[in-house]
């Protein structure tokens, strides 16, 4: 299972966010919720969380997630996947 979202940063750049298992499984012993019950009460904190585990995962960002939120300005679903090639 995968997680597509999109990040815009507070300097405009916009990049595509992969959330797959470890990043699923962090967001469900955070929150206590499974990601697919989170959909019926989902808040921004759930999707910044998810991008957040993402990013630090893949070394993207050393900031904590508080740190971290503050440069973003908005956050949603990727249109879709990119594609490779």
């Amino acid at each position: 299972m995968k997680i597509q979202l999109e990040v815009e940063y507070t300097d405009g750049t916009k990049v595509e966010v992969s959330c797959s298992a470890p990043d699923i499984v962090k967001f469900e012993e955070k929150f206590d919720i499974a990601i697919t019950n989170a959909a019926t009460s989902m808040k921004l904190t759930h999707l910044l969380y998810l991008a957040y585990a993402s990013v630090s995962r893949n070394k993207q960002t050393d900031l904590t997630f508080e740190k971290w939120t503050e440069t973003i300005e908005g956050i949603g679903a990727a249109d879709s996947p990119k594609s490779k090639g």
